[in-house]
């Protein structure tokens, strides 16, 4: 039996700028995304990890259409939302909701937390009076939040009881698909399990997507079920998560992997580990061939004149390099 696919992302691209730099022929042209392709199957988690400046977040961003998307199509179920304009764009939006990284931040200090809460079902035009105020009790008790709590503001609330609010107003609307943009990274270790595990019996009670975006390792390995490694723009690997974290092929996902700090890693044998040198090309002036190929201690010659696709090796996983075994 096929499982249903929730979203589906077919060469996203996302460039900032495009105006002329000084010198000619020269463009100031950002490649934030450069050619992105995924699905996530209906009530999975699909995880994006990389560095600061990878396209994690502005992927997050363009999905949403919170930024204009200079190519490609993104699909929810059945429907183009990167076709979407105006109404039709307002209308689809109660059907894909966001997580924003800052608890705090993301929620209006003026109101309380039940209308932050029913804010979206008010502007939806979702149920009548009475519905929404049902609805909102049963969210506060969902992510678990005292009724009482309702009254308060935002200021009154930890940053973990925060983002279950931001969780419970993501989730008002019953959306198709939830995008998380590092939720748990402001947070203490100890708040950060217990979201994590609060959004793991959120998805198993109500049959939720999830794209969770993170630089985390630890999280990402703990909530989801399909890893992208992002480079520059771009995925290098691709994979379900036991096989990524179990026998990583791109030498930039073992790098990170090997960074991860660890209680025993003075026991750990350095011998055969990648270690990240130097800093990644910009994003204005793309290199020619693999764009980690300045960083890589296994690159090869064609390796700076030629682009690796992103090919598939075993089982569905995907890797972009030409020295993947």
């Amino acid at each position: 039996m096929t499982q249903d696919i929730a979203l589906t992302v077919e060469n996203l691209k996302v460039y900032f700028g495009g105006k002329r730099g000084l010198l000619p022929g020269r463009s100031n042209t950002v490649h934030a995304v450069d050619g992105l392709s995924f699905e996530i199957p209906a009530g999975t988690t699909f995880g994006i990890v990389g560095e600061s400046g990878s396209g994690k977040s502005t992927t997050a961003l363009a999905i949403m259409r919170l930024v204009h998307i200079t190519e490609g199509n993104v699909t929810l179920k059945n429907t183009t939302i990167s076709a979407l304009e105006g109404e039709e764009l307002r209308a689809a939006r109660s059907r894909f909701q966001i997580v924003f990284q800052d608890p705090y931040s993301s929620l209006d200090p003026r109101k309380r937390a039940r209308s932050i809460v029913r804010e979206p079902l008010d502007l939806m035009n979702i149920g009548t009076k009475a519905d929404r105020n049902a609805h909102v009790a049963e969210l506060f008790r969902q992510v678990g939040l005292r009724p009482e709590q309702q009254a308060l503001f935002p200021h009154q609330f930890s940053g973990g009881q925060r983002q279950r609010l931001g969780l419970a107003r993501a989730l008002s609307t019953r959306p198709e698909l939830i995008v998380c943009d590092e939720p748990v990274s402001a947070l203490d270790v100890a708040i950060q399990a217990q979201i994590l595990n609060l959004m793991c019996d959120l998805q198993k009670e109500l049959g939720l997507t999830y794209l969770f975006i993170s630089h985390d390792l630890g999280v990402i390995q703990h909530i989801c079920d399909t890893v992208a490694v992002m480079y520059l723009g771009e995925i290098v690997e691709l994979a379900d998560r036991q096989s990524l974290f179990a026998n990583p092929r791109h030498p930039y996902t073992k790098a990170l992997l090997n960074a991860v700090p660890s209680v025993n890693s003075s026991q750990r044998s350095s011998k055969g580990r990648t270690r990240l040198k130097g800093d990644p090309p910009s994003p204005i002036n793309l290199p020619k061939g693999c764009r980690f190929a300045s960083r890589c201690p296994q690159a090869e010659p064609q390796c700076s004149q030629f682009s690796p696709p992103l090919s598939e090796r075993t089982n569905g996983h995907k890797v972009a390099c030409f020295l993947a075994q």
